[in-house]
């Protein structure tokens, strides 16, 4: 591996340009090497624009390219599985962001792959690089609260009424792309992630809103995406949670995390999305008041000026993929751990769909 990894990014849409390219560029240990799209003259765009050494049309060149160390799909949910095996397939470790694939079966068939290849990968969800969900996760296993017996959390994001046309595909549910794969699979990841696995799941999914508007063109259109995600279940601590992850139509209240123990109390805010917004974490114990913690800072492990918002933890995760890349240690969450967390969700449709209890 040269000294920067060479990164070759596939897609220059609203994530990459929010949060994977100016992660790269604001990190030591990489340079952008390379950008890919679907034709020459918007990937020429890009490449003026965010400073790429190479631009291509043809993402296929791209990936047999012996420049490019490293590959990253930042692309609409369908092209995941095509893009990320033909990478894979070259001999590219790979960077795919969440979800893995449209359904359960693609993640599965790529998770596969970059193991019968031998190939480094990582699955973009990055509540786990989150600085506030780290201190969260050590305050738990150091314990604050002591053993947890109940927990909340809710997410509601803006956006449940219109999209503009480019975002109307979204509204077929087969596409993979909706807030329970996207924001609940992000916000439950990250519970998980603190607090340990569910166990046991139960509970509702709902299209509450089945017509969008498209603002671009004033016309209606029919979706079948769930917008509203109720879950209840049991941790393998034996702690009862309740999850609520919804798209609403008016001033969303954005993310909320209640922790109680037997011996303290954990609340942690943030009014963007729960994997990458600024976090407030508030803790008492012992009926205390509550009051503000300060995350430390031992928990920001990218340099001092990585813009903040999407750019940052998805900065924090290329910062530990840099090590992986050298040699020291394991990529984590790896395609294998994405499938784990694909099944969850299928579990969770499964007890929606019967109205039954399901064990995990």
């Amino acid at each position: 591996m040269p000294d920067k990894i060479r990164a070759g990014v596939v897609g220059a849409g609203n994530w990459s340009n929010q949060a994977h390219i100016p992660a790269l560029k604001s990190l030591p240990e990489y340079e952008l090497k390379a950008i890919g799209t679907t034709r020459q003259e918007t990937a020429d765009e890009a490449k003026a624009k965010y400073g790429f050494e190479q631009a291509f049309g043809d993402v296929n060149a791209m990936f047999a390219s012996p420049d490019v160390d490293l590959v990253t799909v930042s692309v609409r949910v369908p092209y995941h599985y095509e893009l990320t095996k033909a990478a894979l397939n070259a001999g590219k470790p790979v960077y795919c962001e969440w979800p893995l694939g449209a359904n359960t079966a693609e993640a599965e068939e790529m998770a596969s792959l970059a193991r019968a290849k031998g190939l480094t990968n990582l699955v973009g969800l990055q509540g786990r690089a989150d600085p506030g969900n780290n201190y969260l996760r050590d305050l738990i296993a150091d314990g604050y609260v002591g053993e947890v017996l109940s927990v909340s959390m809710t997410q509601f994001t803006g956006g449940g009424l219109e999209r503009p046309l480019p975002r109307t595909w979204q509204g077929d549910k087969s596409k993979g792309a909706h807030t329970m794969s996207i924001m609940g699979g992000h916000s439950i990841d990250a519970l998980c992630y603190v607090l340990g696995e569910f166990v046991e799941v139960s509970g509702k999914i709902a299209t509450q809103i089945p017509q969008w508007h498209t603002t671009d063109t004033d016309e209606m259109i029919a979706t079948n995406s769930p917008d509203n995600v109720l879950v209840s279940a049991v941790l393998e601590s034996g702690a009862l949670a309740s999850v609520y992850v919804a798209a609403v139509p008016y001033n969303a209240g954005g993310w909320r995390l209640e922790i109680y123990g037997r011996d303290g109390t954990i609340v942690a805010t943030s009014t963007g999305s729960g994997h990458y917004g600024a976090k407030v974490i508030y803790g008492a114990q012992k009926g205390a008041d509550l009051a503000e913690l300060t995350i430390p800072d031992k928990y920001t492990i990218v340099p001092e000026g990585t813009p903040q918002g999407p750019a940052l933890n998805v900065g924090q995760m290329y910062t530990r993929l840099a090590d992986v890349l050298q040699g020291k240690g394991e990529a984590q969450p790896d395609f294998d751990h994405a499938v784990k967390r694909h099944k969850l969700l299928d579990a969770i449709e499964s007890a929606s769909e019967n109205g039954k209890t399901v064990r995990l």
